[in-house]
């Protein structure tokens, strides 16, 4: 059995898209990033972390994962605020940014983490469009301030990578690592 070490409905989608079978079982961890820490620590530090609070049994799989925006070695998880929504939807407009998902897995003592990289390039974003888009609430507990499955998606003109990772979990890459398991 495998254990989602989460509440992200967009992961619980994501595997059940994909046909794979598994319960929630969501923990809290502290997600403040380290003075310093680079966003590929970072994603895969909270993933581990995640995937050791959660209680599994010795057959059970556990996954948990963690997804950050980072663009000009800032890291952009969810917003305080809407004003912080703004404030980074202005940073990756007409830019290219990197979405990480840092993943564990882990059954017994064995651990498998991994990590995830997708380049996005948005569009050039009026002020205008920032403040609608953020006054709809959709950004509020997303990394990166955005949805590409939403309402942002019109601000997406290409992705180099999975697009998946971007929805918050990288499904191909957890299937190839859940194979490995057996």
């Amino acid at each position: 059995m495998l254990i989602l070490a989460s509440q992200s409905p967009r992961r619980s989608e994501i595997l059940r898209q994909a046909g794979i079978v598994f319960s929630a079982r969501p923990v809290e961890v502290d997600e403040t990033p380290f003075p310093g820490e680079a966003a590929r620590a970072y994603v895969e530090r909270l993933a581990l972390a995640k995937a050791l609070a959660a209680p599994a049994g010795p057959q059970e799989t556990v996954l948990a994962a963690d997804t950050t925006v980072t663009i000009d070695g800032e890291l952009l998880a969810k917003p305080a605020d809407a004003a912080d929504a703004r404030r980074m939807l202005a940073l990756l407009s007409g830019r290219r940014h990197e979405v990480l998902t840092g993943i564990c897995l882990r059954r017994g003592d064995s651990l498998i983490r991994d990590c995830a990289s997708t380049a996005v390039w948005f569009q050039t974003l009026s002020a205008a469009e920032i403040g609608e888009y953020a006054a709809t609430g959709e950004p509020a507990d997303k990394a990166g301030a955005y949805a590409i499955q939403g309402l942002a998606s019109k601000f997406v003109e290409r992705i180099e990578g999975c697009y998946f990772n971007v929805m918050g979990l990288p499904v191909s890459l957890v299937y190839r690592h859940l194979a490995r398991l057996g």
